[in-house]
């Protein structure tokens, strides 16, 4: 059997599942590189077509079709409770652990049916991370913080894993002489960029943000956006954000969802300057939401 951790956050609780993968499963792992040879060239990481998801009788999201390119920063951004958050969601089959929910349609990640019934969730959720709202460190060290995933994996050199996992969220010159101390004495932006540290760990492919800035100040906001220009470079990166400035300063692609539906979506600059939907134009002008 194939362990892993997930965690979540449902009702302002953290919640840390055990998960297993059956042998069967192991034989479908999520592997890119038969795929997408190294060299090769790539335009769409993810590609949703026909997505439709229920909660209950709910109808969440509404026929969603969207491409997100490898490489690049995407911002959805809408109002409150119009699909955005339970759209990445569908990303990483986060969804699954929800009671009562029906999806249909498809997700392709690498051109692999991410809702295929062989598909390995656990690889999948290493290899399409998320960073969550409300920084949610373990109640443990800084390192081992980060070092929790690669641990359960089995995975070898650890120490070298934290101290880039760290670098690589911008965080090693601040703890790096403090690791063995508590991650919850850390500042909320600090512990955001461990959570971030937390995911890159397992090296994954995608990471998925849920308004990861909503509850920092400026300044923490500034370096988070900052960090994730800079890992623009190796990973596909989509971000939920209510902040209009922050999607037109970091995001490459806008996807702009109403009533779960999707609208429009381009070029931010496109986006932003030229919307071809008046309910695009009025929602990032303020006018509603």
């Amino acid at each position: 059997m194939h362990t892993a951790w997930i965690m979540y956050s449902q009702k302002g609780k953290i919640y840390i599942v055990l998960t297993q993968s059956s042998p069967s499963q192991q034989k479908n792992k999520i592997d890119t590189t038969e795929h997408h040879p190294k060299g090769s060239a790539v335009n769409s990481k993810i590609i949703s077509s026909n997505l439709n998801l229920w909660y209950g009788d709910k109808h969440a999201l509404k026929d969603i079709s969207l491409e997100i390119p490898e490489k690049k920063i995407t911002a959805l951004i809408g109002p409150s409770g119009c699909g955005k958050s339970t759209f990445i969601r569908c990303l990483n089959r986060m969804n699954d652990l929800v009671t009562n929910i029906r999806i249909e349609g498809q997700v392709l990640y690498d051109d692999i049916d991410i809702y295929g019934k062989d598909v390995d969730v656990v690889e999948l959720r290493k290899r399409i991370g998320m960073v969550f709202q409300k920084p949610n460190p373990f109640p443990m060290s800084i390192y081992d913080n980060v070092a929790y995933g690669p641990r359960i994996h089995g995975q070898k050199n650890v120490d070298r894993i934290v101290e880039r996992s760290l670098k690589d969220s911008a965080l090693w010159e601040e703890v790096s002489e403090r690791l063995d101390q508590p991650a919850l004495g850390l500042s909320g932006g600090q512990q955001q960029r461990l959570c971030i540290a937390r995911t890159l760990s397992m090296k994954p492919d995608v990471i998925l943000f849920d308004e990861p800035c909503s509850a920092l100040d400026p300044i923490s906001t500034g370096k988070i956006e900052s960090l994730m220009e800079g890992l623009k470079d190796n990973y596909t990166q989509v971000i939920v954000t209510h902040n209009m400035q922050q999607a037109a300063r970091i995001s490459d692609c806008t996807a702009f969802f109403l009533l779960g539906e999707l609208i429009e979506v381009g070029e931010t600059k496109r986006i932003f300057e030229m919307p071809a939907e008046k309910s695009t134009e009025d929602y990032i002008t303020g006018r509603f939401g």
